[in-house]
Parts: structure tokens; C-alpha cells; sequence
């Protein structure tokens, strides 16, 4: 299949945070090194929209907040006083449902007059995979959301198989080190998250963002489809790349 012919799905990712005295961590997820995109990497919860997610905007954050709990099992759902789903809420014993299709995340929320927290995940970040790269093409919405105090989350032995809540300093700095596998997406959103000491901070700076620049970069592949250079928008030469 050609470039061309490669389609873009639309695709969300959300970024979990907790405080911590050394300040914030963030949930990432080692995809299994079966997966046909982004194996053996470290990522944040995410993957493609669902029609059943719905429409417009809305449906990027219905399928992060699906998303979170098929991969890390945390619901980003309140119930009629405002509060986040604690564990233990019968909510939470159908993440498997949700992964197969079998239970709508909607329909979910409403049998258990629950509201999706859509309203709380800021969007702080825009990118599309380049051409070339992968058999595989998404157009990514990235948002940030307070890990709920209620719940734990584990990753789901299937998809990914190890998660850790990490400081985002401490990612980069292993990453350098080669100790942790991260695409250039992941890179960039740890980066913004370094400088907040607190999720609050991190979450004001987040919705500050508004409506984020989309991020396309580009790559050059040899006849054998491996990349061998790798440009970003801004850069001298990104022009110069298909």
C-alpha cells in the first residue's frame, strides 16, 4: 500500500497525573512487542475513535476516556454529586466489555447514571504520523486528565504488558539512557509536563493551550522502508522532506 493510500484514523491519548512530594508522575504503558505500531514502546493510554464513540471534538475525548479504561483500567466518569468513580463502583467490573465491544462506553456511563468526565481532560497537543513510518497512520489528539484519588490502575496484560507512574523528567532522562523506548509524540508531551511542580499547574498550563497546532512530521525511508532521517516542523530542512 502506498503512502497515499495509507488512511489516517482518528486516534486519542490521554495523559494521567498524580501529585507526589517529588512532584508530578504520569501512567505510562509498554505496548507488547506484537503490536503492528509503536511495539516494546512506553506510551500513555490511547488508541483509534470508535463510531460509538460519537461525533466532533466530543467523540476524541469519549475515546480517551474509553481508551484509559480498556488500557489502564481508571474510568473517567462521575456520578450524580460530581465525584469520580471510586473502586469498588460496579462501573468498573466491565472493562472487558468495553475492550471487546460488547459494552458501549455511552451506554455504560448512563446504566450506572454516571456522566464521562469529557469536561475535565484539557487538550494540549495535535500530531499525525508521518508518511512513511508505519503501515499505520493516526491523527492523535492528546489531553491530560487528575488521576482520580479513588481509583488504582493496571495496565491490561493484552495490548500492553507493564506500566509504571513515572516523573516525566526521570522518562526523558531514562529514555536518554536508553533504558525506555519513546516515540517522538510522547517526547515532546513529557516535555511539556516537566516544568509544572504541581497537576494543577500542569492541568491551568494545559488548558491555557486552546485549540493546539497540528504536528506533522516527516521522515525519509530507504528501499527498504527503514527511516533514516527525520525532520520536525521548524526544522532548516523540513521543506526539503516529502
Amino acid at each position: 500500500m502506498s503512502d497515499a493510500e495509507v488512511p489516517i484514523r482518528p486516534a486519542a491519548t490521554v495523559m494521567l497525573l498524580r501529585d507526589t512530594t517529588d512532584g508530578p508522575e504520569v501512567f505510562v504503558l509498554k505496548r507488547t512487542n506484537a503490536a503492528v505500531f509503536a511495539s516494546g514502546m512506553y506510551v500513555f493510554p490511547g488508541g483509534k475513535v470508535d463510531a460509538a464513540d460519537g461525533e466532533g471534538d466530543e467523540a476524541f475525548r469519549v475515546a480517551a476516556i474509553r481508551e484509559c479504561y480498556e488500557e489502564a483500567g481508571v474510568l473517567l466518569a462521575v456520578d450524580a454529586e460530581g465525584e469520580m468513580v471510586h473502586d469498588g463502583h460496579p462501573a468498573l467490573a466491565h472493562r472487558l466489555a468495553v475492550y471487546d465491544g460488547t459494552v458501549d462506553m455511552r451506554a455504560l456511563a448512563a446504566d450506572h447514571g454516571l456522566r464521562l468526565a469529557t469536561d475535565a481532560l484539557p487538550w494540549v497537543s495535535h500530531w499525525i504520523t508521518p508518511k512513511g513510518e508505519a503501515a499505520r497512520r493516526f491523527d492523535t489528539r492528546f489531553f491530560i486528565a487528575a488521576h482520580p484519588a479513588g481509583q488504582t490502575s493496571h495496565h491490561d496484560d493484552n495490548e500492553t504488558v507493564a506500566s509504571m507512574w513515572v516523573r516525566p523528567a526521570d522518562a526523558l532522562a531514562r529514555h536518554e539512557a536508553r533504558e525506555l523506548r519513546l516515540m517522538p509524540p510522547t517526547i515532546a508531551n513529557l516535555r511539556f509536563l516537566v516544568p509544572h511542580a504541581t497537576v494543577a499547574d500542569a492541568m491551568k498550563a494545559a488548558w491555557a493551550v486552546g485549540t493546539p497546532p497540528c504536528i506533522l512530521p516527516k521522515v525519509r525511508v530507504d528501499g527498504k522502508g527503514k527511516v533514516v532521517a527525520f525532520s520536525m516542523p521548524g526544522d532548516a530542512d523540513y521543506d526539503t522532506f516529502d
